[in-house]
Formats: C-alpha cells, structure tokens, sequence
C-alpha cells in the first residue's frame, strides 16, 4: 500500500507541475482603454486529477 501511495505521490506532483504550467501559459491578452487585460483560456481539470492524485498518494503512503 506504501509503495502504491508513493508512486502515485510522484505522479501526481510530476502531473501538477507539468499540467500547471501548461495551464499558466494558456491565456490570451487583449487591450481595453489602454489596458493590457489577460484572460486565462486554460483547462484546469488535469491540474485537478493530479493534485487529487497526489493528496491520495500522501494519505496511502503516511498510513499504517
């Protein structure tokens, strides 16, 4: 069970960093009264299954 919650741990932080950034990237920009205005375009539910991911992987690993 440790080694499960561990292997998911590590995924699941390797999935938030890489999915996050990606999703920090995505945006589009546009100019309003002189204002540079960013709206974010991004899919936000990978970022999500991944910190799920790696919150479960925590718990099974820190259990008995």
């Amino acid at each position: 069970m440790k080694i499960i919650g561990v292997i998911l741990a590590v995924l699941g932080g390797i999935g938030t960093l890489v999915f996050g950034m990606q999703a920090m990237q995505d945006s589009e920009s546009f100019k309003l009264f002189g204002m540079d205005i960013a709206v974010s375009t991004a899919n936000w539910t990978p970022v999500i299954i991944s910190l799920a991911m790696l919150v479960i992987g925590v718990i099974m690993s820190r259990s008995k």
